[in-house]
C-alpha cells in the first residue's frame, strides 16, 4: 500500500537528531495493566530520566468514590535506562519506592592473563 501519505519534509520544534536519526520520543506512564495514565513528547536528543517527575505530576487518577481523588503510585517500575540516584532519592521523597534495575558499568579489573595462571 503505497502512496497513502504523501512524502514530507519532516520537522517541527521537536522534532531532533537522537540515536538512531531524525524524531521524537514519546514517554508514556501506564498502570501495572497497561491503562496509560499520562503522555508527554520531547525531541530524540532528549534526556529521558527527566521526563519522569513532570509525568507523575501530570496523573490524575478519577475514582468512582466521593471525597478527594487519590493520585499517589506507591511503585514505579522502569527499565535501567532511567536508572539514576537523583531519580531514586527525588520518588523517594513523593513516597514512592522506585523499581529500576541497577546500570551495570564494564570496567576492566585486574584481565591480565599471568604466567601464574597457566602452571598451576
Amino acid at each position: 500500500m503505497t502512496g497513502l501519505f504523501p512524502p514530507g519534509k519532516g520537522g517541527g520544534e521537536d522534532v531532533a537528531y537522537g540515536g538512531k536519526g531524525k524524531g521524537i520520543l514519546i514517554h508514556t506512564l501506564t498502570e501495572g495493566g497497561g491503562m496509560p495514565l499520562a503522555n508527554s513528547t520531547t525531541p530524540a536528543n532528549g534526556n529521558e530520566r527527566e521526563q519522569v517527575i513532570p509525568l507523575l505530576d501530570k496523573v490524575k487518577l478519577k475514582t468512582l468514590k466521593p471525597g478527594r481523588p487519590r493520585k499517589r503510585i506507591k511503585v514505579l517500575a522502569a527499565d535501567k535506562g532511567y536508572d539514576s540516584k537523583q531519580k531514586r532519592a527525588d520518588l523517594r521523597k513523593r513516597g514512592i519506592r522506585p523499581q529500576i534495575p541497577k546500570r551495570v558499568w564494564k570496567t576492566k579489573k585486574n584481565t591480565r592473563l599471568t604466567h601464574q595462571n597457566f602452571c598451576s
